[in-house]
């Protein structure tokens, strides 16, 4: 009996982690959450049920393991990091482009371990490859964003600190939002006070 494929099969997960922690100020990836680990792992933890490929995208003196990154998961050292976020999305994505069997990314903070089941599952239901869907919640958009693999070029000009969002400006028609009772598509760290419950 032939194995079953479902949507998050053909959906990589893209985890930038690769940024220096300025405002937190310590290195916010090792922060431990109660019972869960690093915060990095955490995050992390959270993505295993729904997809099969996950990518991290981290500095390139940065320790996968000491991160909790386990060897299972592909580890992306950029030699670009400190130029950015955007810098990051776009190595990431550059990486996947040979990758024929995925036809989107679900491009996620490494700081965010509160994002609900529903909505990872509800992302990868929708999710296509001339679509860019995200979660919204009280009409606020969040993460993770799935770009579909037409977007993909554009993703790998990005440079600088700046994110994708001209992207979905850019395309409004191809863009999908997905209304969730789910805080924590919101919920990221940037002091020590954002670490408790989700």
């Amino acid at each position: 009996m032939a194995e079953l494929v479902t949507p998050a099969d053909s959906i990589a997960a893209l985890v930038l982690a690769a940024g220096q922690s300025r405002r937190f100020g310590s290195d916010k990836r090792l922060a431990e959450l109660p019972g869960r680990g690093t915060l990095l792992a955490a995050t992390l933890a959270t993505l295993r049920p729904h997809f099969r490929d996950i990518h991290v995208v981290i500095g390139s003196d940065d320790d996968a393991a000491l991160l909790g990154i386990s060897a299972d998961i592909v580890t992306l050292r950029n030699p670009a990091a400190q130029h950015g976020m955007g810098a990051s999305l776009a190595f990431g994505v550059a990486t996947l482009m040979n990758e024929s069997h995925i036809r989107a990314v679900a491009v996620m903070l490494g700081d965010m371990p509160w994002i609900r089941d529903a909505t990872f599952v509800a992302l990868a239901q929708r999710a296509g490859e001339a679509l860019i869907v995200r979660p919204t919640f009280q009409g606020e958009g969040g993460h993770p964003v799935v770009f579909g693999r037409e977007f993909w070029p554009a993703l790998c000009q990005l440079k600088g600190d700046s994110g994708a969002r001209h992207i979905l400006l850019d395309n409004p028609a191809a863009c999908v939002e997905i209304a969730t009772a789910d805080p924590g598509i919101l919920k990221d760290v940037d002091e020590p006070g954002a670490l408790g419950p989700g």
